[in-house]
């Protein structure tokens, strides 16, 4: 395995904080390509913001499941989007 050390930023609420890692190296290259990420920071930041993300679906989902909705909203008139270059 080719590790390498990295440091990286965490931003929340105007904090940051500065931690050392040991990352993969091939993983983080390939990591970077797939994302089509510049930095290492971008990289490992897109990525703790994507497993959040996933993580919390389950439960975003859940809740969407367990809603209620009226007769009003449930035959509410929907509006669809125009696309470019169509009418």
């Amino acid at each position: 395995m080719n590790l390498a050390s990295y440091t990286i930023g965490y931003i929340e609420e105007a904090a940051m904080t500065v931690t050392s890692i040991d990352i993969d190296q091939n993983e983080l290259r390939q990591a970077k390509q797939l994302a089509g990420t510049k930095s290492n920071r971008e990289t490992v930041d897109l990525a703790l913001r994507t497993l959040i993300a996933v993580r919390r679906q389950p439960a975003a989902v859940e809740r969407i499941i367990a809603r209620r909705f009226e007769p009003d909203q449930i035959d509410a008139s929907t509006d669809v989007p125009l696309t470019r270059g169509r009418l």
